[in-house]
């Protein structure tokens, strides 16, 4: 069954510093879990996954928290492999187009993002697009080898509606999205969804599989 939330409005948070945001979602924002383990035959491992969402006019924000053995980051530079490492993601698609977006953050804030017909059809974004979206990171932003343990960490990121071709102002009442868990180049790795994925082997890559958000 698909999921659905309504995102709370909430116009102070761009006038708060990025490290306190969390505060304030903490107390005003919806709270969801990630925690379909679609393939629980070749991937049974559940790390606790969770996010809290808001938005203003200009921004939406996003802040996980991941609760889970071992954690990685080797990815440094925009756009390069982050869901090889501990990495939590955003997908979305504006009702009526045929492209999906989809937003990829490591545990230290490094980012992925891309507009997509396809998995393998995409137009990545450029550097100051990228530039656009706000990240802070618990962690630090200082790559790292795989470490052992159990660890807790939390990514808080506000991603623009502007990059996903809206007008903060004026949306429409729905868009489709999910968001997801996975570390493809860890030794536990991991393929959690928010709304559940009817698929016979991992893949993040399909919007009929999306839920709802509502504004």
């Amino acid at each position: 069954m698909k999921k659905s939330v309504t995102v709370p409005f909430l116009p102070e948070l761009d006038n708060i510093e990025l490290e306190k945001i969390s505060d304030v979602l903490e107390e005003k924002a919806v709270r969801q879990s990630i925690e379909c383990v679609n393939w629980p035959d070749q991937f049974p491992y559940k790390p606790i996954t969770a996010f809290s969402i808001a938005r203003s006019s200009a921004y939406i924000y996003i802040d996980y928290f991941v609760r889970g053995n071992c954690l990685i980051a080797l990815t440094d530079k925009d756009n390069g492999p982050v869901w090889k490492d501990s990495c939590v993601e955003f997908f979305v698609q504006i009702p009526g187009e045929k492209e999906y977006y989809n937003f990829e953050f490591n545990c230290i804030g490094t980012a992925l993002a891309a507009k997509r017909a396809s998995r393998e059809n995409a137009e990545h974004f450029a550097p100051e697009k990228m530039r656009m979206i706000k990240r802070y990171a618990s962690v630090g932003n200082k790559p790292f080898e795989e470490m052992q343990g159990l660890f807790a960490w939390e990514l808080l990121v506000a991603i623009p509606f502007s990059l996903l071709g809206l007008d903060g102002n004026n949306l429409p009442e729905m868009i489709k999205a999910n968001f997801f868990k996975c570390a493809d180049g860890a030794s536990l790795p991991h393929f959690l969804s928010w709304s559940p994925i009817d698929t016979p082997k991992p893949d993040f890559h399909r919007p009929e599989f999306f839920g709802e958000l509502h504004f």
